[in-house]
């Protein structure tokens, strides 16, 4: 039975034309807040088109003004339609439909992720950058735990989890906010990956199994070579072949040029993974 997550938000954003696919978080963090019998919040929010040129040309006023209110109006249907099917399935929902710069809306999510147990977001969008950066904003200022759903996971479950373990803070983090996924799996298997970097001085997979397991989780332990394909490919193989219903795994970013870029494996897990990603920083 799932416990200790009675908060949950998702946040979604409408997108902006018909080839970006419909949000996966939303039918997923419904499924997640039934099984927990959770609270649930949700933000469908759409990005205000705002052009400075705008203002000197009355046609093209005109032009931006429809589109923010069919961006509008779409949110508006969508959240909608996300408390009508939570009331059926007796979940306990709340909704707003912001419409607003992708400023605000950064800033109204992240107010919101702070105060919630779980935040849910979609993956798996490269192409929709305003969807991307809050789920990258989530993972690095929230300060919570924050799963991120591929495209077409729409059901939860939490059978079989992989923790990609690496013995850093983040990972420790990562595995803190997993508890409640953790203590419900009836499998889980540490995953460590050897060869990229130095674990020497890590806190090894095995010793993290010696605690779950006084949780009464039923614990694997694999270490693994660094495949041809990299560390976030080699994650991938072994979450298939595991038949994983989660990973959890920290998530890192780094410095350069004074911008902070995700980590390699973050970035490439973030883009194409094969089930959702709890993650912590």
């Amino acid at each position: 039975m799932l416990q200790g997550l009675k908060s949950l938000f998702v946040a979604a954003v409408c997108p902006a034309d018909e080839e970006t696919p419909a949000s996966s978080s939303l039918p997923y963090a419904l499924s997640l807040a039934a099984s927990a019998e959770a609270h649930l919040s949700a933000q469908v929010a759409a990005v205000r088109v705002v052009l400075p040129s705008a203002s000197s040309s009355a046609t093209v006023a005109g032009l931006v003004a429809t589109e923010n209110r069919r961006l509008a109006a779409l949110a508006t249907d969508l959240a909608a339609e996300l408390r009508a099917d939570a009331a059926a399935a007796g979940v306990p929902c709340a909704t707003d439909a912001p419409h607003l710069p992708y400023q605000d809306l950064v800033h109204a999510m992240l107010l919101q992720t702070r105060v919630h147990d779980l935040s849910l977001f979609d993956g798996g969008l490269d192409s929709f950058e305003a969807a991307r950066g809050l789920t990258e904003a989530a993972l690095f200022q929230s300060g919570r735990p924050v799963l991120v759903i591929p495209q077409g996971c729409e059901t939860f479950a939490c059978k079989r989890i992989v923790i990609a373990w690496d013995g850093s803070i983040m990972a420790s983090r990562a595995v803190a906010g997993a508890m409640p996924f953790l203590r419900a799996a009836h499998e889980v298997e540490i995953v460590s990956v050897i060869g990229e970097k130095d674990l020497s001085r890590s806190v090894a997979g095995a010793e993290l199994a010696v605690p779950l397991g006084h949780h009464g989780i039923s614990v694997t332990v694999k270490d693994l070579p660094v495949g041809p394909g990299g560390v976030a490919e080699t994650f991938r193989d072994q979450a298939h072949l595991f038949h994983a219903d989660m990973i959890v795994m920290g998530a890192y970013k780094h410095a350069r040029l004074r911008e902070w870029i995700l980590g390699g494996v973050t970035q490439s897990l973030l883009s194409e993974s094969p089930t959702p990603l709890l993650m912590s920083h």
